[in-house]
């Protein structure tokens, strides 16, 4: 199999390009500012390219800056964007937080993660418009960014374009009551994917790459026995289904620490307090899997999901960024939710578990209970 390197050692016509922040009138000021509703244009280029690298990094008073921002990136003058995610999401920060994820495509580096960064290549064959706009109540007060792009004569006919989606979704049990592992009864059966979480669905010919996942569980119940569900070119079944949240992010056995590959793995988990798992898996995790050696590939559509718990019995707080590449722009996303909707829910912590013992306490009558007297 060829190295990444090999490309370095072939000629190209290309000519490299940048659209960055740097102070036009030579000083130190390298960044720009946006107001509170206000679209700021990063770049907008005309002609054939590829846009090689994306860097970004910001200040604003508004502690969820990451949610408020939302990116968009438009190519060749379609109308509607083929890239819409809030800012962190997109570069592998959950819940508008800060935090080091470093993966092949993406990262979010040092300092504590400040520095968002992107290497997907993001083809264009008439022109391109890279946009953020700003849809908190607080300016963005310093905005530093790269465009880093490469000026072609043409694109070969089978380049496909780039796609993100943001998606988002409070999950609600399929049935009276949340159950896994047979814990409260039988368990269900899930005879398809209409109740799954939906990680993205498009028409036309390309292939998945990918996909962010972010899990913020209010129980303490493991979230991760939901499988993931691929169905390609109008498939009624799916073709391509998982075992297990975990499984399909390449690793096992309900994990719940920080791993980082260059394809996979986990950037965020609640860390359990010891190695009973005291407060279960209560808390935000956040998982990426990127399909560079394995694409699934689609011709005429893809659907793709995954379950929220087994067969979608659990109450969880989802967001996803799906990326993907296509012959053509997809056709125009659902409208993203406002920043209002968008804004993380609080964590549940020990006062809300000692809530629920002394509820669980009070409907026994209140007589001596350890708490495993079912």
């Amino acid at each position: 199999m060829p190295s990444p390197l090999d490309c370095l050692t072939r000629l190209s016509p290309a000519r490299t390009r940048r659209c960055s922040s740097f102070d036009r009138s030579g000083g130190n000021r390298d960044s720009v500012q946006i107001e509170p509703g206000a679209t700021y244009i990063l770049a907008d280029l005309t002609g054939s390219g590829v846009i090689r690298h994306l860097w970004i990094t910001l200040s604003s008073p508004d502690l969820l800056s990451r949610r408020s921002l939302v990116l968009r990136c438009f190519w060749d003058g379609c109308e509607h964007p083929s890239v819409e995610s809030p800012l962190g999401d997109f570069f592998g920060q959950g819940w508008g937080e800060k935090y080091d994820f470093s993966s092949l495509p993406l990262a979010a580096a040092p300092k504590e993660g400040h520095a968002l960064v992107s290497y997907w290549p993001m083809p264009f064959r008439s022109g391109a418009r890279i946009e953020i706009e700003n849809q908190s109540q607080h300016p963005v007060e310093a905005l530093y960014y790269y465009v880093d792009y490469e000026e072609l004569g043409s694109l070969p006919p089978e380049t496909a374009l780039f796609h993100a989606w943001y998606n988002q979704e409070l999950t609600v049990p399929d049935g009276e009551r949340e159950n896994e592992w047979g814990i409260l009864g039988t368990e269900a059966k899930n005879q398809g994917d209409a109740g799954n979480y939906l990680l993205v669905e498009t028409l036309g010919q390309g292939h998945f790459a990918g996909v962010n996942l972010y899990v913020h569980s209010p129980g303490p119940m493991w979230y991760g026995e939901g499988d993931d569900m691929f169905l390609v070119d109008g498939e009624a079944w799916p073709g391509i289904h998982g075992t297990g949240t975990e499984d399909y992010f390449n690793m096992s056995w309900c994990p719940d620490t920080l791993y980082h590959h260059p394809y996979f793995g986990c950037a965020r988990a609640p860390g359990r307090e010891n190695s009973s798992g005291r407060f279960g898996w209560i808390g935000k995790t956040h998982l990426y899997r990127f399909h560079i050696e394995d694409p699934i590939r689609f011709q005429r559509s893809l659907r793709a999901s995954i379950e929220h718990g087994h067969a979608n019995r659990l109450t969880l707080e989802v967001a996803s960024v799906a990326y993907w590449y296509q012959d053509r722009p997809a056709p125009r996303f659902p409208a993203l939710p406002d920043r209002d909707a968008r804004m993380p829910r609080p964590e549940i912590g020990v006062v809300e578990v000692h809530r629920w013992r002394d509820a669980w306490r009070a409907s026994k009558g209140n007589a001596p209970l350890w708490g495993n007297e079912g």
